[in-house]
């Protein structure tokens, strides 16, 4: 962004909510935003908590748990959507349904199916991400070049070289573009499913601290929570930069 000729880096937007957060905090303003620098504060007192340690492990096991479940699944069905147009035809609908639907209004279903423990959360963590890589996955192999086709064809490929040779290597960009987009995704079910259903893990935190008014705790917890969704998307984005040569080739 530039402002008067003069670029303005995006790490000004951040520190100027930062310090309007600050000053509502002084004022008093409102009663649920402490001064941010009370809520830094108090990071560092929530993350050495043994409380926070053992709610911190189980949530990231179940995140992990349900992330890869996601990604196997909706990477086979995208590149399924994107091959086979009976497939497309049969699935798009309701691929495109569940990532527009609000699925907070499926948890408590999944709790009376799965319990109110951690096949719960990794159920929502799944729901929550599978159908965005799915739908990221279907667009980079619709987009890819027939060209590609072509010449795999010409030199005798089968089906399955073609499909992990040809097909998901050109459509990777996209790939990892919709594992990037449920990651985000993921975060955010991981953090519901713990809050509305099995009050577990993170949620058990987050259910405590507001329901006792303790809101620098709160707010410490969300923004680790925050940074956690953050920090993943972005290694995800720096592997995205990675191999951007494969979408240069493709496109060629």
């Amino acid at each position: 962004m530039t402002i008067a000729g003069y670029r303005i880096p995006p790490l000004a937007s951040l520190i100027l909510w930062a310090i309007v957060w600050e000053i509502v905090g002084r004022l008093g303003l409102v009663f649920l935003f402490p001064p941010l620098s009370h809520v830094v504060m108090e990071l560092g007192q929530v993350v050495g908590s043994t409380t926070f340690l053992n709610a911190a492990i189980m949530t990231v096991k179940c995140f992990v748990i349900g992330i890869a479940l996601s990604i196997a699944v909706g990477v086979l069905l995208g590149l399924l959507m994107g091959r086979v147009d009976a497939a497309d035809k049969l699935l798009g609908m309701w691929v495109n349904l569940f990532v527009s639907a609000p699925l907070s209004a499926l948890v408590p279903v999944i709790m009376i199916l799965f319990g109110m423990g951690e096949s719960t959360i990794i159920v929502t963590v799944f729901l929550f991400a599978v159908w965005i890589i799915a739908l990221d996955t279907r667009a980079g192999v619709r987009d890819m070049p027939p060209s590609l086709l072509a010449m795999a064809k010409s030199f005798g490929a089968s089906r399955w070289q073609v499909l992990t040779k040809i097909v998901f290597f050109a459509a990777l960009p996209e790939i990892l573009a919709g594992i990037r987009l449920g990651v985000i995704r993921g975060v955010k079910g991981v953090v519901i499913g713990q809050l509305l259903v099995s009050i577990i893990g993170l949620g058990e935190l987050f259910e405590v601290y507001s329901r006792n008014f303790l809101m620098e705790e709160f707010w410490a917890l969300t923004l680790i929570v925050f940074a956690f969704a953050l920090g993943a998307a972005e290694l995800i984005a720096m592997l995205e930069r990675k191999i951007d040569f494969y979408a240069g080739v493709r496109h060629a």
